[in-house]
């Protein structure tokens, strides 16, 4: 069953792509106190995540964080180098924390994934959207498959 409004984040072990390198990331410890928006992407590089989704996030930054967004992650089914390495290729420095979830850990918890195995893909996330509160989900938004509307920056600064 899917995460929903209410709903607690899953408190599992992933990894955050740094400048430094990878680094151990507690999901519990990440969303405690404060108020993330976290978006998931079906795979870094991909098209859509890579020419709209990201970067709208990157765009509307400044207007989530003065909607009281704290922090801005992006989550994908991929490791911590290629999160990094994605990172750079599309600018990123601060403005959004990059989370690899390598092995699907997070997203199966979440009940977010996408089995993508008959296209070669693997398990991958539902391409979605989250605020939560101090590790609740204030809100979501799951998009259809292939879709890309309501996980946009645009939509979660409305749902704020």
């Amino acid at each position: 069953m899917p995460i929903s409004v209410g709903d607690a984040i899953p408190a599992v072990k992933v990894t955050q792509a740094t400048a430094e390198g990878p680094k151990e990331l507690d999901t519990a410890e990440f969303f405690k106190g404060r108020t993330v928006a976290l978006f998931g992407v079906p795979g870094a590089f991909t098209p859509t995540c890579s020419a709209k989704h990201l970067p709208g996030f990157v765009q509307q930054a400044d207007a989530l964080k003065a909607k009281g967004v704290d922090v801005i992650a992006c989550m994908a089914v991929n490791d911590a180098f290629v999160m990094g390495a994605w990172a750079k290729d599309q600018g990123i420095t601060d403005q959004v924390t990059m989370i690899a979830d390598g092995s699907a850990v997070f997203t199966k918890a979440m009940g977010l994934e996408f089995d993508l195995t008959a296209r070669g893909l693997g398990v991958r996330a539902q391409r979605f959207a989250l605020v939560a509160k101090d590790g609740k989900v204030t809100h979501i938004a799951v998009e259809a498959p292939g879709a890309f509307e309501v996980s946009k920056a645009e939509a979660v600064l409305a749902a704020l």
